[in-house]
């Protein structure tokens, strides 16, 4: 064993041993959409005199705070997003209608003095009316009203005139809600004010003691959101301009419970510095975020273990140890996960079942390189040709994930909600997948060819054999890319039919990108589809949507539908399935859906710029172009498969879409990278020779990485339920794209604008070591696979 192998051995235990107690001791933040509950978007808006900046928002969220820990939600967590947003997001709640009337209340919480019976209809505001217009108030004609006074109705119904406002709920210190037993005045809310706002309370009430009892200005008028909520008399014993002390105040009225809690958590939160609006709500029931996992587990087991027996069946001992790495890798992606704190979401997990399969690309890139220096020189050492595998596979390796990662941060910039997740999950996904397969799989792989048995038994390894696809297209040597042009016209075909199902059926744009609501139901019993519509439709859900979802459930879409109407279309379902239980919810406002679509369309329009200009940067611009025209090749085909089989595009389908973008270049640069070596080494052959024998020698690589991912994703497909399937769907089609465009789209391009590009063929690599001249003019000559080693 050398230093170098004994130090990667060390670095690969260590990095495992704590990966494991990690795992053992650390529990994952679980996403709402896997653990159930609500998540709230808040829009902040502007009024006439506060802007909703980046301070007023703060504020606006420390207040909601004090809300929502006073409704006993466990663990609720609520973050700025931006300037102007703030995320809410409440574990365990299936019902969001309480936390958002509470959220969205202004609690406007005002104390008046009554100066009399109002000769005039009150000036209370029907629901939906401006609550910025001014009131025009109406006092008695024997009192003295102020002119900036309101009228409204008592508890009772009677209309009073009102002074100004002398105090605000701002002044308010605390408030509770209490049960008074002995006195048998059921619940009320007893109040605390501040030290300045105490004294105004104290002359508040003064004033009102100095009329008789029973007259009505006697009486202070306590007003929420312009609402008499109780106007008590001053108690007979309070003299005339003496008043209530602060901490002797109460509110009594005819409350339950609920409502005296309510109005004493609303009243201590205090009023919101700006308004705010919801313009996305999701609620997911604990059964589906569970099935979920339950379902993903399956799929990954199922997954890796198919992947596992395969890549063991073709590179045997190697493939065997590859597949430990793999299972190393498993681990130490989990614990970065945990240990990083980083909140997994349903494509999180997906992300990190797919980077799975993904992970035994290095390996194969690697085993694949040390096939063709053994098949070169039969008499060269196991260890001699694993090495120089890993060796020359490095820069593919380095540009395969690069691209890679840079999908993956498209995805964490400009995704939303949960497809951040799966961008961070995918990232992690690749940096552990190049430790494993450059660490680990190297460690154990070194160790192995080190030993005689592994070395002389070469059917043991595998290695030391070409393999059977390798075998058979060296026979066969089929002249790929004599008329490459003719490549070019079935992809322009492709692009055609995909385009012609996005034109004659459309995109079916999800909730997300439309503005909305997506709600599924289970029911107790059946309810066919064309029953709920009629049963919505009569309870006034006409332009309700309804189809099929998972195990018998109903997915209903609408248009704007706010909580209390979700309300009233669940009840009208449970009228004929019986228990009616939601499973899932998706509001999203129309000012939001605008702002997803436009970033989804940003998203590719990014990646797209984004890939070429690495590509031009590590490879040739004739390179770049190419690869970049075969991605958005494989762009157009999955929607357009998605369009003529009338599957949703939303952003779970964007996250697909944007892996597919990094697995499309990921193929194309493998490709590039061993055109650009053999055509560097041999500058005077012909480019379409030079890649038909690039494309021959990395088809065992691309077929055995495409078998990994399509494990995957097949077992995600059928095992991941409806949460799942699309997304699956779409990068099982990305894929088998993928895979065809870096082949027979992305290097007929190359060769057809190679043939009017003036840059000349990439130079020689450099050689190490001092040389003759004539050893360094004979290596322009040598054959591209001769590695220059000589005895």
């Amino acid at each position: 064993m050398t230093r170098a192998t004994a130090v990667r051995a060390v670095l690969a235990v260590a990095v495992l041993l704590v990966s494991v107690y990690i795992s053992l001791t650390m529990s994952p933040r679980l996403g709402l959409d896997l653990q159930g509950g609500t998540r709230i978007v808040l829009q902040a808006r502007d009024t006439a005199t506060v802007e909703a900046d980046r301070e007023t928002t703060d504020r606006t969220l420390e207040v909601l705070r004090q809300r929502i820990d006073s409704l006993g939600v466990s663990e609720p967590t609520l973050t700025r997003s931006g300037e102007d947003r703030i995320i809410v997001e409440l574990p365990d709640v299936q019902d969001p209608r309480q936390a958002a009337e509470v959220i969205g209340r202004t609690a406007q919480l005002t104390f008046h003095a009554v100066e009399g019976p109002a000769a005039e209809e009150p000036d209370a505001k029907p629901s939906g009316s401006d609550p910025t217009a001014d009131p025009s108030p109406t006092t008695d004609p024997g009192s003295t009203a102020d002119p900036d006074g309101l009228t409204l109705s008592d508890e009772q119904g009677r209309a009073l005139a009102l002074g100004p406002s002398r105090l605000s709920g701002a002044g308010v210190e605390d408030a509770t809600a209490g049960f008074d037993a002995q006195g048998g005045a059921g619940w009320s809310v007893s109040l605390e004010f501040r030290k300045d706002a105490g004294q105004d309370w104290k002359r508040l009430t003064g004033e009102a003691a100095c009329h008789p009892a029973g007259d009505d200005r006697r009486r202070v008028a306590i007003v929420l959101d312009e609402k008499v909520i109780s106007s008590p008399q001053v108690d007979p014993s309070v003299g005339c301009k003496v008043g209530l002390p602060s901490g002797a105040t109460q509110i009594t009225g005819s409350f339950s419970a609920d409502e005296a809690r309510d109005l004493a958590l609303l009243i201590k939160g205090g009023a919101l510095p700006v308004p705010v609006e919801i313009v996305e709500q999701r609620t997911v029931g604990p059964t589906l975020g569970a099935a979920a996992i339950d379902a993903s587990a399956r799929a990954a087991l199922i997954g890796a273990a198919a992947t596992a027996l395969f890549i063991t069946i073709v590179y045997r001992l190697f493939g065997a140890l590859a597949a430990v790495a793999l299972g190393a890798y498993g681990v130490i992606s989990y614990a970065a996960l945990v240990a990083l704190g980083v909140t997994l979401t349903l494509p999180g997990l997906a992300g990190f079942v797919l980077a799975i399969g993904m992970a035994v690309d290095a390996n194969v890139l690697v085993f694949e390189r040390a096939r063709e220096e053994c098949a070169e020189r039969p008499k060269r050492s196991l260890r001699s040709a694993l090495t120089t595998g890993f060796t020359k596979a490095w820069s593919a390796v380095a540009d395969s994930n690069a691209t890679t990662l840079i999908a993956a941060g498209l995805l964490f910039f400009l995704g939303s909600g949960p497809v951040k997740g799966f961008g961070v999950t995918l990232a992690i996904g690749v940096i552990a997948s190049m430790f494993s397969a450059l660490v680990i799989a190297r460690a154990l792989t070194e160790i192995a060819a080190s030993t005689r048995f592994v070395s002389d038994y070469r059917g043991v390894n595998s290695i030391a054999r070409p393999g059977a696809v390798r075998t058979w297209l060296v026979r066969k040597d089929p002249q790929l890319f004599r008329k490459p042009v003719r490549w070019l016209v079935v992809s322009v075909a492709l692009v055609a039919v995909a385009v012609a199902g996005i034109v004659v059926r459309g995109i079916d744009l999800g909730v997300e990108f439309t503005g909305g609501r997506l709600v599924e139901y289970s029911t107790s019993r059946p309810v066919d589809v064309e029953t709920a519509r009629d049963t919505l439709a009569a309870a006034g859900f006409g332009d309700a949507e309804v189809t099929t979802a998972g195990d018998g459930d109903l997915s209903v879409r609408t248009g704007k539908l706010d909580n209390d109407g979700e309300h009233a279309l669940r009840t009208a379902l449970a009228e004929e399935g019986g228990e009616t239980t939601k499973v899932r919810d998706e509001l999203i406002g129309p000012s939001l859906g605008d702002e997803l679509r436009r970033n989804a369309l940003i998203a590719l329009g990014v990646a797209v710029a984004v890939q070429l200009a690495y590509l031009a940067v590590r490879f040739r611009w004739t390179f770049a172009v190419a690869s970049v025209g075969a991605m958005v090749h494989d762009v157009i085909l999955v929607v357009g498969a998605f369009a003529w089989l009338g599957r949703p595009v939303d952003g779970i389908f964007l996250a697909a879409l944007l892996t597919v973008i990094g697995y499309s270049v990921n193929d194309s640069v493998v490709v590039f990278d061993r055109v650009r070596e053999l055509w560097g080494a041999n500058r005077r052959t012909p480019l379409d020779t030079i890649a038909r024998r690039a494309v021959l020698q990395t088809v065992p690589r691309t077929v055995n990485t495409g078998m990994g991912a399509l494990f995957i994703l097949a077992a995600l497909a059928v095992l991941g339920g409806d949460s799942l399937a699309d997304f699956a769907l779409a990068l099982l089609i990305g894929i088998v794209v993928g895979t065809w465009s870096s082949v027979f789209t992305a290097v007929p391009g190359a060769i057809v604008l190679e043939r009017n590009a003036t840059t000349p063929p990439p130079a020689p690599g450099k050689r190490k070591g001092k040389g003759s001249a004539r050893g360094r003019q004979g290596a322009s000559r040598r054959d591209p696979l001769d590695n220059g080693a000589r005895v």
